[in-house]
């Protein structure tokens, strides 16, 4: 399959090299998909799906232009270089168009990541249901006041991405990932719903979560709301749940993106170098760690992948660039390059890494006379280029450094510049979910607006 791919993009950029193309790079990606969806202990869907796709970037007297087809037959894809490059002749020529440096690209032996789990190969839809079924009735099992369930599902995947360019770059790379999630409802005594889930995913099994335990922690979450309350408007020390943090850290690489930084679109513009955070703030978006989500031995253009230090002791230290926006701000890519089917490549988080400290979120919360335990963050009230922040949220009372009652219906507002600077205690319990990995952190003060 692999190889099979890779000789499909490399003929795209032969084909499109010999109808006039003067750079030209192919993406290909080949994807299967199972899931298995419960929901009050029956069958709700079963999914079993494969997708084949590809895409083809063509430069031409500096005009760029890129088309993608899912009809992998030899006429389409003809069809699609053929219509990429009368696309290119009638786009406006731009000076930083172009592929990547050769020197920046991959093109030794790649690492292995260990992005593909064999095991998921032949995992069943049968055991699939079964997962889902013991995860949901987990949640069910863990308290009575569980009395619905939005639905348990497992779901895998399995997919091959391939790339190729006119440089002499060409490169596959496989990948599985495996995710066990559950939605647990309950009944508070004004009627209203309290609602909360959990899940586990990971790109082997054996990391997942056992599914009764990701049940139980869903449920859990889901009956600690009940008899929430509301909070009058006030300014408070905020602890942030682990599982929050990863919202803080996404701002925070959509912030360091170069692309972002040409448009004058972000509040860490013009901010290299300056201590930004509290000391206590180091992050990375590292793509070479072994089995993680967002891992990749070369970016969407082929890069070769590194680490790249975003925050080192509160200084931020350097934005992520693809090779464009690079050539537009006077920089080298730094190898972040993110890809889609239907837009050309820009810059991209990988696996995002907040350093842990030493204390545990109870020793977070222990010197709190009176604060916010935050757990819930909703809604988009984030404006990048002032870094004004503003969200729905939940949580609960800290008081004389005990976790006490649940809160909701607040907002929660800062700075982002601001609230990087007031964190002064980063805890030990690092979770990964998804391609961030956080641990919690407390704030010395946030706005909470209430009644």
């Amino acid at each position: 399959m692999r190889e099979d791919l890779l000789s499909l993009a490399s003929d795209i950029v032969d084909q499109a090299r010999k109808l006039g193309a003067d750079e030209v790079d192919a993406y290909v990606t080949s994807s299967a998909e199972t899931s298995a969806r419960v929901r009050k202990s029956e069958v709700e869907r079963i999914i079993d799906a494969t997708s084949h796709a590809a895409s083809v970037r063509v430069i031409k007297e500096k005009r760029t232009a890129v088309c993608s087809t899912v009809d992998l037959t030899p006429k389409a894809l003809v069809a699609m270089v053929e219509q990429a490059l009368e696309l290119a002749g009638i786009a406006e020529p731009d000076e930083y168009a172009g592929l990547p440096e050769r020197e920046d690209l991959a093109l030794g032996e790649q690492p292995n990541l260990k992005l593909y789990d064999e095991q998921i190969e032949s995992l069943s839809v049968d055991e699939m249901k079964d997962v889902a079924l013991r995860c949901e009735q987990a949640a069910y099992d863990y308290d009575s006041k569980v009395t619905n369930s939005d639905g348990a599902e497992m779901a895998v995947t399995r997919g091959v991405v391939a790339l190729a360019n006119s440089l002499g770059f060409g490169a596959t790379y496989p990948s599985t990932n495996a995710m066990i999630m559950v939605e647990a409802i309950c009944d508070d005594k004004d009627g209203k719903k309290r609602n909360d889930s959990w899940y586990s995913v990971e790109r082997a099994l054996h990391r997942l979560e056992e599914p009764e335990e990701v049940g139980r922690k869903a449920a859990a979450r889901a009956v600690a709301k009940l008899g929430a309350r509301k909070l009058n408007t006030t300014t408070l020390p905020v602890v942030w749940e682990a599982p929050v943090v990863r919202a803080l850290l996404a701002l925070i690489g959509q912030a360091a993106s170069g692309e972002l930084l040409y448009r004058r679109s972000t509040f860490l513009a013009g901010l290299e170098g300056e201590q930004v955070g509290s000391p206590l703030l180091t992050i990375a978006d590292d793509p070479l760690l072994e089995g993680r989500l967002g891992s990749r031995p070369f970016d969407g253009e082929g890069v070769t992948s590194r680490t790249v230090p975003l925050f080192e002791g509160g200084t931020f230290r350097e934005f992520l660039f693809d090779s464009y926006n690079a050539r537009r701000m006077d920089r080298r890519t730094t190898g972040a390059a993110g890809r889609t089917l239907s837009a050309p490549p820009s810059p991209s988080t990988s696996n995002l890494v907040l350093t842990p400290g030493e204390q545990s979120p109870e020793e977070l919360c222990a010197d709190i006379d009176d604060g916010l335990l935050l757990t819930d963050l909703m809604g988009f009230g984030v404006n990048m280029t002032t870094g004004d922040f503003s969200r729905g949220a939940q949580g609960f009372r800290i008081e004389k450094g005990k976790v006490t009652y649940p809160v909701t219906e607040i907002n929660v507002s800062g700075n982002l510049k601001d609230m990087l600077a007031s964190i002064d205690a980063v805890g030990n319990d690092v979770l990964w979910l998804g391609s961030s990995g956080a641990p919690s952190l407390r704030m010395s003060k946030l706005t909470i607006s209430g009644i």
